[in-house]
């Protein structure tokens, strides 16, 4: 098991994870980095589809995503975005 990470904001230069996507959560997953609080659903999609992006992010951390539901909030819109290695965006899926 590896030890925890002291330098979330390294970990995210070092995958080059567009500043303006970081949320509080990195994850490398079959080679694509998830950011933020990405539903499993689009996950698993990614990793089917296998899309020519380095990873998945949901920039900060909306009510209604995954590990954010509040039963005194309803859920905001979100938008779960691919990224790549020059910075550039497009939208993978919207919620609600």
């Amino acid at each position: 098991m590896e030890k925890g990470v002291q330098n979330l904001i390294q970990v995210k230069v070092d995958y080059q994870v567009p500043s303006q996507l970081y949320s509080c959560h990195t994850a490398v997953v079959d080679g694509y980095i998830i950011e933020g609080h990405v539903p499993a659903a689009e996950i698993r999609r990614l990793l089917t589809e296998k899309p020519d992006v380095a990873g998945l992010a949901v920039p900060g951390m909306p009510i209604g995503s995954p590990g954010m539901e509040s039963p005194d909030r309803a859920a905001e819109a979100y938008e779960v975005v691919t990224f790549n290695e020059a910075g550039e965006t497009a939208v993978f899926a919207t919620y609600p």
